[in-house]
C-alpha cells in the first residue's frame, strides 16, 4: 500500500501526535509499505528527519500556548490535499484539536480522500465529552454524574461531592484537568480549564482502579489496568514519561469483569458511531461498579501506547495493528 501518515497538528497534544506518527511510519515501512510521513506544520519529512524524531521522547509538559500559536500561524491549513491524493489511504495519527474533533475528517471526506478511523460525526461526538456522556447513558453505559459550566461552586459541590474533576469539555491527555477537594478550589480549576477550551465540565470523581479497553474492527481487545505513579489519576506526566505508570495487560480481574468491560466498551464505541478502532477508558469503584469516562477515537499509537499493548496481549503485533487499521479503511471503500 501507499500510505501517507499525517501527524503533528496544532493542539496541546502535538508532541504526542508526532511520537505516534513517527512510530507508525517506521512500523508501516518495516512492513513493506510505501510510506510518506507528513507533519501538518513542516510538510513531508525526509528520512533523516524521521530518524531524528524517532530518537526524541515526549516532553514532560505539553507545548506552551505561544508554541502552538507559532505552529498555527505557519501551518495555514491543517492539510494539503496534494500530499494525499496519490495515497491509497491516509493514516491519521493526530491527537486533540482539529485533528480529532472531526474537522480534518470532514475535509478529507469532502475531498474524496480515504483515511483511517472514525468519520467527522463519530469524531465530533467522542471529542465533546458532554455529548458523549449523553449518548453513553442512552446506550445504558454507566458514566459519572456531571455538570457543565457556568455553575455555582456551591451547587457543584452539593450535586457532585468531593473530590470532583474539572476539565475542558473537548481536550485530551488530561490537559487542563484538575481534581479539586474543596469548594474554594472549584472556580480556579474552572478558569484553568477555560484556558484550553470554551466549554468546561465538572464531573464526579470515581475512586478505585482505572482500566482501558481497545477496540479493533468489531472486536474488543484485552482489558488493561493503569496504575499511575505520579499522581492520583493517569495525567499527562503519568501517560508520557518513563515509569509514570504501570500498565498491566491483560488486567488482573475476573472473567465476568473482563466480559463486562469489553461489552461496555463495544457499546460505547457503537453508541458514538465510531469505526475501525478506538480506546474506551473506565473506572472500577470499590463496590464493583464500572463507569465509562470517555472514548478516544485517535488513541496514542507508539509501540508503548495503551492500544498497541492491548493488541499485543491478544497476539497482534504493533506492525500488524498499524497495517490492519489501514486495511479496515480500504475495506470500507470496497463495500
Amino acid at each position: 500500500m501507499k500510505i501517507a501518515v499525517l501527524f503533528g497538528g496544532n493542539s496541546s497534544e502535538r508532541d504526542v501526535s508526532i511520537a505516534s506518527g513517527i512510530q507508525v511510519t517506521k512500523s508501516l515501512k518495516e512492513a513493506g509499505h510505501n510510506v510518506l510521513a507528513v507533519d501538518t506544520f513542516r510538510g513531508v519529512l525526509s528520512d533523516v528527519e524521521v530518524q531524528t524524531l524517532l530518537s526524541k521522547g515526549i516532553a514532560p509538559e505539553p507545548p506552551t500556548t505561544h508554541d502552538l500559536q507559532v505552529v498555527k500561524a505557519k501551518t495555514g491549513g491543517v492539510v494539503q490535499p496534494s500530499y494525499f491524493t496519490d495515497a491509497d489511504v491516509v493514516f491519521l495519527a493526530l491527537h486533540g484539536g482539529t485533528g480529532e474533533d472531526g474537522t480534518v475528517q470532514a475535509v478529507f471526506t469532502a475531498a474524496g480522500i480515504l483515511y483511517t478511523g472514525s468519520d467527522h460525526v463519530g469524531s465530533a461526538a467522542a471529542m465533546d465529552k458532554d455529548l458523549a456522556k449523553r449518548l453513553f447513558l442512552a446506550a445504558q453505559v454507566p458514566t459519572p454524574d456531571w455538570l457543565m459550566s457556568p455553575v455555582d461552586p456551591e451547587t457543584a459541590a452539593a450535586k457532585l461531592g468531593f473530590p470532583l474533576v474539572v476539565k475542558p469539555n473537548k481536550q485530551g491527555s488530561t490537559v487542563g484537568l484538575t481534581i479539586v477537594h474543596k469548594t474554594e478550589e472549584i472556580q480556579p480549576a474552572i478558569e484553568e480549564a477555560y484556558r484550553h477550551d470554551d466549554e468546561v465540565m465538572l464531573e464526579r470523581f470515581v475512586p478505585g482502579r482505572e482500566f482501558t479497553v481497545g477496540i479493533l474492527g468489531d472486536r474488543a481487545l484485552a482489558v488493561g489496568e493503569i496504575i499511575p505513579k505520579c499522581s492520583e489519576i493517569f495525567d499527562y506526566q503519568s501517560k508520557y514519561q518513563p515509569g509514570g505508570a504501570d500498565e498491566i495487560f491483560p488486567a488482573q480481574v475476573s472473567e465476568e469483569q473482563t466480559a463486562r468491560f469489553q461489552e461496555l466498551a463495544l457499546r460505547a464505541h457503537r453508541a458514538l458511531k465510531l469505526r475501525d478502532y478506538s480506546r474506551v477508558d473506565f473506572r472500577l469503584d470499590p463496590q464493583g461498579g464500572i463507569w465509562c469516562l470517555e472514548a478516544n477515537t485517535l488513541p496514542g499509537m507508539t509501540a508503548q501506547s495503551l492500544l498497541p499493548k492491548a493488541a499485543a496481549a491478544v497476539g497482534i503485533s504493533f506492525q500488524e495493528l498499524c497495517t490492519e487499521i489501514c486495511r479496515l479503511a480500504l475495506a470500507r471503500e470496497k463495500r
